[in-house]
């Protein structure tokens, strides 16, 4: 392992916390921290929270600390900005400020495998680095044009992203109020989470109530799941959760039907 590299994790938005994480790392030994190598790795929307990462912020710090920006866009990407591009269009970022962008493409290209990009230099490294250079299974043709046409939609619609934004809001409003149970995440995400107000005390069985939500809803055409974590590896274990996905294919009345059915059976189960 290289000594001149070093971890340091940090809370979601806790931007503060990583600032003193930088500077009390330099401070600890300031002869090492002009070799170490600073990597701030972030995702664009948080799967596990449906929290935005406040990417300026970063970029002040970045530049602050002289550190390199790993953004991991495998939900922002097609659902954040005006046309879809992500975090960096979201809060008007000059893209040449991120150093590498990574996202899958089963998201919002429904398709499969995923992609890496930068700057040329850092690409080339990748390029020659990686295992895929040595080893790669190859994006079926069918799945490689189902990906590149799902672009194709995304630059000659941009429209859509307004849409799926107003049925996040929609949805986001629609789910607030149910007794014992709070919304967790930002209003612009189409995946965000359920959990309990209160937990029992017990996590086994705050995982069996949510469960019994997502059977009832299930038995009722309503397909939830809850949030899966490995749990022994997690620094920082979140709370069991129902995650809701939204779509910009699903209609009103279907994300009507969806918010009903998720208050009733709610309101059964927990009361």
């Amino acid at each position: 392992m290289n000594k001149s590299l070093e971890s340091l994790k940090f809370k979601t938005s806790g931007v503060f916390c990583l600032f003193v994480c930088l500077f009390v790392s330099l401070l600890k030994n300031p002869r090492k921290a002009r070799v170490t190598r600073r990597f701030i790795v972030v995702e664009g929307l948080y799967m596990n929270t449906g929290t935005i990462c406040p990417l300026p912020e970063l970029v002040k710090l970045k530049y602050k600390y002289k550190a390199r920006i790993f953004l991991e866009e495998s939900l922002s990407f097609g659902v954040l900005g005006e046309h879809g591009r992500g975090v960096t269009e979201h809060f008007g970022i000059n893209i040449d400020d991120i150093d590498l962008i990574s996202a899958n493409m089963e998201n919002s290209l429904a398709s499969i495998g995923g992609f890496c990009c930068g700057r040329s230099f850092v690409i080339d490294h990748q390029r020659l680095s990686g295992q895929g250079y040595c080893f790669s299974a190859s994006l079926p043709p069918l799945l490689a044009a189902a990906a590149i046409e799902a672009l194709n939609i995304m630059e000659e619609n941009p429209g859509i992203f307004a849409v799926l934004k107003e049925k996040c809001k929609r949805i986001h409003k629609a789910l607030q109020g149910i007794s014992g149970l709070k919304v967790v995440g930002e209003t612009l995400s189409p995946a965000f989470h359920l959990q309990l107000q209160e937990s029992t005390g017990s996590r086994e069985r705050d995982v069996k109530l949510l469960q019994e939500i997502v059977n009832q809803c299930m038995n009722r055409s309503i397909a939830l799941t809850q949030a899966r974590y490995l749990e022994k590896e997690e620094k920082c274990l979140p709370p069991p959760s129902i995650r809701i996905v939204v779509t910009v294919e699903q209609t009103e009345a279907e994300l009507e039907k969806a918010a009903s059915t998720i208050k009733e059976v709610a309101q059964a189960v927990l009361l």
